[in-house]
């Protein structure tokens, strides 16, 4: 998938149908000239209805999906025949979305599973007819209900990528050069920040055919819990990661502060970040002789609070130990 066909946020303007009116009817033979009331209710009008889909990765699809309009419900008619329900109107979206009402920004419901349905606009009830009015005393109402309008709305769906391992780092630390190399995907990679504007998968083949997911995301820069950069769209994308791979540049002035600094953007986003299981990855260490390594691990060891090891995506090196790191955190026993 290229990146401009990536979609994460999309704003919608839903409306369910209105139901159908109550017929009024009065029942009528040819020897029959006063028959009693026998109007039908109105059908119920058609639902907007959010449903998960697998097979779907982004919400690219309803990019130009501005307004989505259910059918109204059908009139009642004679003999009691009720009006035909109106269609419901489906939007299919990934795994992972959140719905949002556009205007309150309340989190309405999350789509987590395949085929998961959530009503976010019910049809409106059709009228009742004139036969559910007669009485000992009103024997022949001629009146029956009006449908009931259905429901506006604006929504926004936001995608929150599902996948195994979230890989979270600055600009150009070289997520998507590790992403290439250890899995199928081809993310677009060059030197420069900001490379990668939207997030990217990846399917990483392990040992004995399993496999297992990372998702590359935009880089992070200081006051990205605030919005700065491109802030809370990167952010949420790794709420749902089970592990975070943070990555860090060889080169980097300091690994431990950088470290500090991701952390600490991850924890005033939300705090709940911190309790996901952490390994740090020391990238580009093909640029290190054994003399480097030797004092950048002394210092790692002594103040980094998380595991760690080194690892070049160019040469290759370290990149085995890393997926059987992950896969090990991926499955480990609960405790």
């Amino acid at each position: 998938m290229t990146e401009g066909n990536f979609v994460d946020y999309v704003k919608i303007h839903v409306a369910s149908g209105k139901g159908g009116k109550g017929s009024a009817h009065l029942h009528r033979e040819k020897y029959i000239t006063k028959g009693g009331p026998d109007g039908g209710d109105g059908g119920r009008g058609g639902h907007v209805i959010i449903k998960g889909n697998k097979n779907l990765w982004t919400l690219f699809h309803l990019k130009f999906k501005r307004h989505v309009k259910a059918e109204h419900g059908g009139n009642g008619s004679k003999q009691r025949s009720s009006g035909a329900e109106g269609s419901d109107e489906y939007i299919e979206v990934p795994l992972g979305t959140v719905i949002r009402d556009t205007d309150t920004q309340e989190i309405l419901h999350e789509i987590t599973e395949d085929g998961q349905e959530f009503i976010v606009a019910e049809g409106g009830k059709g009228g009742l007819g004139n036969w559910h009015f007669k009485s000992s005393t009103n024997q022949t109402p001629r009146y029956a209900q009006p449908g009931i309008d259905g429901e506006l709305k604006d929504i926004t769906l936001e995608l929150k990528i599902l996948a195994d391992v979230g890989l979270v780092g600055f600009p150009n630390s070289g997520k998507s050069t590790l992403l290439s190399v250890i899995t199928a995907a081809k993310p677009k990679i060059a030197d420069y920040e900001f490379t990668t504007l939207k997030p990217n998968l990846g399917i990483v083949e392990y040992r004995d055919f399993k496999t297992f997911v990372v998702a590359d995301i935009p880089g992070i820069i200081e006051g990205a819990a605030e919005g700065k950069g491109i802030g809370h769209r990167f952010l949420r994308h790794i709420e749902r990661n089970s592990t975070l791979l943070f990555l860090i540049p060889a080169d980097a002035p300091d690994i431990v502060k950088q470290y500090e600094i991701l952390l600490d953007e991850l924890r005033r986003y939300n705090p709940e970040m911190l309790v996901k299981d952490r390994l740090v990855a020391i990238s580009k260490s093909d640029m290190l002789d054994a003399e480097l390594k030797a004092e950048i691990k002394a210092e790692l060891d002594e103040k980094l609070d998380a595991s760690w090891l080194f690892i070049s995506s160019i040469a290759h090196q370290g990149l085995q130990e890393l997926k059987d790191r992950l896969w090990e955190m991926l499955n480990k026993e609960p405790v």
